[in-house]
Order: structure tokens, then C-alpha cells, then sequence
């Protein structure tokens, strides 16, 4: 089954002291672009992180972080009293006629003020919040195999209706031969050259030749089956039905040039616009 690079995930974990909330977004991208934002309380464990995150998540631009809200009983707080008059001497040397008492209400709201320090890490913690990390990447990977399971939907319908493109060529392919005898045969009538009918027919066969397209109509319709059978397997596999719509559009593009037919070259345009939404798709999935 095929999953899509793009999804959410989130996961909430409450301590006695705290509430920490992970979560993961992600977006499509050739390789695995991690980026995280976490208080730096938690830096010591950045590597593990992005190891959990490189194992789980595999590729796609993904946006990792983690928020954590301290209960009131579980912070210390401490003045930093000469930041306190520090300020003060500024907003003093401003306004030189307010007093302090005036002066503090505001510089208590101005940064660090108030240092709020916690413990050290424990490994019962660390361990609460690493699974807490993981069942947000789950809950990411579920969003991704739920959108997998839409873009499926939408690229084999448009597969398929290749196949039935394909299918309404073949009754152009015999006018086809016949608009192009008549061509070459009016052509021949108006510079009026006498022309040695045999060779002249043998020329039109080579002409014809060139321009037969069975073997492109075989390769087109063996590429969208690979490729519907690939969209089916346990493993999603982006990068590959990338390759593979690669070379539906080379079989598309060889069907148009060797169309000679407005409404063949009909068909081939409505081919190429389904293929490229199947292209856009493609880019998408993990």
C-alpha cells in the first residue's frame, strides 16, 4: 500500500510537574529533511531523536516539536535582581523624574526577569516521553497511509483511463493509412510525374512503417499495468513509479509523433494531461 509524504501527527503526554506535547509534520521531499524545535532542557537528547524520526518516518521534509507547559508547583523561580537594576537605571536614565516603585510593575515584564530552572533529566521521564515521540510519528504515519490510500484512488482511475485512451486509437490507425495513401497519391497528380507504381507502393509500405505504432501501444499499456500492479504491493515506493511514469510519457510522446492524425493527436494530448497529474501524484508518495 502506498503512503503520502504529507501528514500530521500529535501526541500529549501529562506528568505530575508538566504537559508536553510532540508533534510531527511532514512534506514531500526527495530524502529526509528533519527539523525540530524543542526547549533546550531536552538538547541532550536531539541525536535520539532524529534517529527515531530517520527510522520511522524514512523520507520527506518533516517539522518535529515539542512543547512543554510547566505546572505552577513545579517551577522554581528566582529574581535576577541585578537585571532588575539594570533596568531600572535604563528607563531612569529616560525618564529621570519616575520613581522605582513606578518603574517596577514594568520592568517586571521585561525578559528574564525571572529565571525558571528545572532538575535534571530522569530516564523515567525520557522514557514517558519517547513513546509519547512515537505514537505521534504512528499517528503521522497513519495520516500518511489514509492519503496514500486517496492518491491510489485517483491514479488508477486516471490509469485507467490511459487504457481506454489507448483503446480509441485503434480505430484511426486504418484511416490513418488510407488519408496518407490519398495524400501521396493526390500529390503525385498534381506535379504530374509518371512514377513506376511498384516502387511507388514500396516507398508508401517503408513510409507506413515508420509510422506504426504497435509496438508504442504495447509498451504504453505494459508500463500503466507495472505500474497499477506496483501501487498494490505492502510497500510504498515513490521513487519507482516515478521511473515508471517516466517511461509511460516517453511510449505518450512517440504515439504523438508518429500520430499524423488531428484526432490520434486529440487522444495523445488527453493522455499527456492525464500523465501529468499522475506525475504531480507521484511526487507525493512516500
Amino acid at each position: 500500500m502506498i503512503a503520502s509524504m504529507t501528514g500530521y501527527g500529535k501526541a500529549v503526554l501529562e506528568l505530575p510537574d508538566k504537559k508536553i506535547t510532540i508533534e510531527v509534520r511532514s512534506l514531500n521531499s526527495k530524502t529526509l529533511d528533519t527539523n525540530t524545535r524543542f526547549p533546550s532542557f531536552y538538547r541532550e537528547k536531539e541525536l535520539e531523536i532524529r534517529n527515531i524520526i530517520s527510522e520511522k518516518v524514512q523520507r520527506g521534509k518533516v517539522d518535529f516539536s515539542m512543547m512543554v507547559e510547566l505546572n505552577p508547583a513545579a517551577r522554581t523561580q528566582k529574581i535576577n535582581a541585578d537585571l532588575i537594576k539594570a533596568y531600572i537605571e535604563d528607563f531612569k536614565t529616560i525618564t529621570p523624574d519616575i520613581s522605582e516603585a513606578d518603574l517596577l510593575p514594568v520592568v517586571m515584564r521585561m525578559p528574564d526577569v525571572m529565571n525558571y530552572r528545572q532538575e535534571d533529566l530522569n530516564p523515567e521521564e525520557w522514557t514517558a516521553i519517547r513513546a509519547t515521540i512515537l505514537d505521534a510519528i504512528e499517528s503521522l504515519n497513519v495520516f500518511r497511509r489514509d492519503e496514500g490510500r486517496v492518491l491510489e484512488n485517483d491514479i488508477t482511475q486516471r490509469l485507467h483511463t490511459i487504457l481506454g485512451l489507448l483503446e480509441e486509437v485503434q480505430p484511426f490507425e486504418g484511416e490513418r493509412i488510407v488519408t496518407i495513401k490519398e495524400r501521396f497519391n493526390k500529390r503525385m497528380e498534381e506535379i504530374n510525374v509518371d512514377v513506376d507504381q511498384n516502387r511507388f507502393e514500396q516507398e508508401l509500405i517503408f513510409f507506413l512503417e515508420k509510422l506504426d505504432i504497435t509496438e508504442e501501444k504495447v509498451r504504453l499499456k505494459n508500463h500503466c499495468e507495472y505500474f497499477i500492479e506496483e501501487l498494490g504491493k505492502a510497500e510504498s515506493n515513490g521513487k519507482k513509479l516515478g521511473f515508471i511514469s517516466q517511461e509511460i510519457g516517453r511510449e505518450v510522446n512517440t504515439l504523438g509523433s508518429k500520430s499524423n492524425h488531428s484526432e490520434m493527436q486529440k487522444i495523445v494530448v488527453q493522455m499527456k494531461d492525464e500523465l501529468e497529474k499522475i506525475k504531480e501524484q507521484s511526487l507525493n508518495i512516500l
